[in-house]
């Protein structure tokens, strides 16, 4: 027997389709008791409203703002190219995205963004949360409007938002140290030193990243303090290089932020035999080659297509009123190897970056 439908819901109640549907639909002016003879009889089917089918019958156009931080390459950019798409996608089941794009870890745009959200009306935002209480501040007032609110990446106080979609970031970090440890057994581990580098610990998957790595390696790893560097090659080449300079001894990096193509051109100074273990994150062309080229040993992909995804199905469900499950919005994230490479797609952007 198939699903149970509305027809069914008003035979078995003994009331015409008409005022089923009202019912469902709580428009009134239907007797308290042919209402109550039809969610009984909703409960004993166990009919299941279409609620896409309703909206689109009732021609409902969906209003969401997704805030990413601005970036012209990496991870962010890749996560902007898979949003795109799912934009023109998703236009035809009347979801109007927009997307706007903040300066990363800028606490105070961010804020302005989200206040931004709240006078336009939308459904739902979704949003790289940063760590502050004026941006967790906005985001409880927009929830207060009754706008859903979906953490995405880095996530924020549970109470500034309905549900987040992202990896566990401090598991990421404990595995990262689980592969720097598996490195330095056979004696390197006393003799060298492990150097994380952050875009910003205000950050909290970048904060999380971290406190899971030092979980791990502080028993028996010497790590240097991070080089915070906003995500920015240029400053990442640079203070790497400086770092590198200073430290010698270096042998262990843990990139646990964007900035890849500084990583690589400050890696790539540095002669074969005395490179250190390079775990990093985010899958993308860049760090393919590197790991080819041995570079950088082990990359942690996020998997961005799937994340907007689920974020975009989240927004909908609770824009419907409906519950999310927290669990729909975990991303299980992959490491990669250079013999483990998965195969890179021909067409769209690279799954991480």
């Amino acid at each position: 027997m198939g699903k149970p439908t509305l027809h069914d819901v008003a035979a078995a109640a003994g009331v015409s389709y008409a005022t089923a549907d009202r019912v469902l639909n709580k428009r009134g002016g239907v007797a308290k008791k042919s209402q109550d003879r039809v969610r009984a009889a909703i409960a004993d089917l166990g009919y299941q409203r279409d609620i896409t089918a309703a909206n689109l019958s009732r021609r409902r156009q969906y209003r969401f703002a997704v805030l990413l931080p601005a970036a012209r390459e990496g991870f962010f950019a890749a996560l902007h190219d898979d949003l795109e798409q799912e934009v023109a996608a998703r236009s035809q089941a009347r979801q109007q995205i927009t997307i706007t794009h903040v300066p990363p870890f800028d606490a105070a745009a961010l804020t302005r963004a989200i206040e931004g959200c709240a006078a336009e009306g939308y459904d739902g935002v979704c949003l790289v949360a940063v760590e502050d209480p004026g941006v967790e501040a906005a985001l409880t007032r927009l929830r207060a409007q009754g706008v859903a609110v979906v953490t995405l990446v880095a996530d924020s106080a549970a109470q500034a938002r309905d549900t987040y979609v992202g990896i566990d970031n401090r598991s990421a970090g404990r595995t990262a140290g689980d592969l720097m440890r598996l490195a330095h057994r056979g004696g390197a581990a006393f003799r060298g030193q492990v150097l994380p580098i952050t875009g910003s610990l205000s950050a909290r998957d970048h904060a999380d990243r971290y406190a899971g790595f030092c979980d791990v390696v502080a028993a028996d790893l010497r790590t240097l303090p991070p080089l915070e560097t906003g995500d920015d090659p240029e400053i990442l080449e640079q203070a790497l290089g400086r770092a590198l300079r200073a430290n010698p001894d270096i042998t262990g990096i843990y990139n646990l932020g964007a900035g890849i193509p500084g990583l690589i051109s400050a890696l790539a100074t540095i002669q074969q035999d005395d490179r250190p273990v390079v775990i990093s994150h985010e899958l993308c062309p860049a760090t393919r080659d590197a790991v080819a080229q041995g570079l950088i040993d082990a990359v942690i992909d996020q998997k961005p297509a799937q994340e907007i995804t689920a974020a975009l199905a989240a927004l909908v469900a609770l824009s419907d009123g409906q519950s999310v499950d927290p669990v729909a919005g975990q991303i299980t994230p992959a490491v990669h190897f250079k013999h483990n490479m998965p195969p890179q797609s021909a067409v769209g952007p690279e799954e991480g970056a």
